[in-house]
């Protein structure tokens, strides 16, 4: 038996390449039948992100056949020749690919070093699994090692502590200065991908209040619907800048938003209480000399990319410590599994044992009902007992000593203690 993880990621294949063969999860059922049937393994799982697509087995057999197999079955399933696929896949077995899965969970071989996201991401696949009835006793420990592994991490280091996203920079600068953000009002200039992701990370922090101003109201609104958010213009942000404790703005537009007559204007009626202002944008969205203001704590984008590298280097010093955490309990798991193997292995050869027992007795049993001696028949009970004991092990010296293999005639002979 052997575990394998088999994958295509943002370091070996572009996206280009990845969302060929990414899976949708309304479907992932049906394609975890069809990976069961069609690979012949006695497990599987499918993790797919949009940085990721991996398939986690539990198979019998020669892992060379299973590669063969795998690839065939993802060049058929998403219709995208082998030869697209098969440069960028890579593959561990055993103790390796249970350890890249442990990494995987932990952040340790992410886009960004120690983001969280991607254990929701993997115990989302394990309950897809579950419910797909593609997951027995031992793929299900590992994913629950996994999560006890990942949740050690998290405990024992500081991996993901540090903010590496100029979005998640953005709200943790702003927890410094604010010493609660529950009564805090922001106003977010811009609706993209960036100010998305700032809102999210606000109103994960529990802000007090939100206010999105975009160029087109329905992009805003979009946005705003899922936190709750208000939505004005970009025309609009003259008389609401005065309510705003906090302002991050990043847009596409080429020239300055927010100018320094706004903001003076808006401290005015704040009566001096001070602004905390955050530009992402480039070109800038705020005019430089806002920062002037004495009233104005800006940052800009270059600002917080030399805290994003220093919090960086704090990751990677923190991750040496998660690869150790990774190391030793992946160890935990083989220990686990070499010992259901040999359990297993144990249980069969006794069962089997016993059946011969079995047959031969009441062969021998029928036989005391007739004329037949006693001695003759325990005799005859005592050689095919024997006989068939013999058999398998005779069977293998002699296969061993025709072909040379003096290493197994040595083990043969230790396993059967033959002085």
């Amino acid at each position: 038996m052997s575990i394998v993880a088999v994958g295509i990621n943002h370091k070996t294949a572009p996206v280009a390449v990845r969302e060929k063969i990414s899976f949708n999860p309304d479907n992932l059922s049906v394609a975890l039948t069809e990976l069961l049937g069609n690979v012949e393994c006695r497990e599987a799982a499918i993790l797919s992100t949009c940085n990721r697509t991996e398939l986690y087995l539990v198979q019998e057999g020669d892992v060379r056949v299973t590669q063969e197999k795998v690839v065939r079955w993802l060049e058929k399933h998403h219709n995208v020749p082998a030869s697209t696929i098969t440069p960028s896949l890579y593959w561990h077995t055993d103790q390796q690919a249970v350890n890249h899965m442990m990494r995987v969970a932990c952040g340790l071989d992410s886009l960004v070093l120690g983001e969280p996201q991607i254990l929701g991401q993997m115990k989302q696949a394990y309950s897809q699994a579950k419910a797909a009835g593609s997951m027995s006793l031992v793929m299900d420990r590992l994913f629950q090692r996994t999560f006890g592994v990942a949740k050690q991490v998290r405990t024992e280091t500081e991996i993901g502590a540090s903010a590496v996203s100029v979005a998640f920079a953005s709200v943790n600068l702003a927890k410094h200065i604010f010493a609660s953000l529950e009564n805090v009002k922001v106003l977010l200039v811009g609706a993209g991908e960036t100010i998305e992701l700032v809102a999210k990370h606000l109103y994960e922090n529990k802000v007090g209040k939100i206010t999105v101003a975009n160029r087109t109201i329905a992009r805003a609104e979009a946005m705003a619907g899922a936190i709750g958010a208000d939505v004005i213009t970009l025309a609009q942000i003259p008389d609401k800048m005065a309510d705003a404790d906090i302002v991050i703005s990043s847009t596409g537009s080429t020239l300055p938003i927010i100018g320094k007559g706004m903001v003076e204007h808006a401290l005015g009626k704040r009566k001096h209480r001070p602004i905390f202002m955050v530009d992402l944008a480039v070109p800038r969205d705020i005019e430089e000399q806002v920062g002037e203001l004495e009233d104005v704590f800006l940052y800009t984008v270059d600002d917080l990319q030399g805290i994003i590298a220093k919090n960086l280097a704090n990751r990677r010093k923190e991750a040496v410590q998660a690869e150790a955490i990774v190391s030793t309990q992946s160890d935990v798991f083989m220990s686990w599994l070499r010992g259901l193997n040999t359990q297993d292995t144990v249980i069969d050869y006794r069962k089997q044992c016993l059946e011969h027992r079995d047959l031969l007795l009441d062969k021998a049993l029928l036989q005391l009902q007739g004329n037949k001696s006693p001695e003759a028949i325990l005799a005859e009970l005592a050689t095919k007992l024997t006989n068939k004991f013999m058999h398998a092990p005779t069977s293998a010296i002699q296969s061993a000593a025709q072909g040379g293999e003096l290493d197994k005639l040595v083990y043969l002979r230790d396993i059967y203690n033959i002085k």
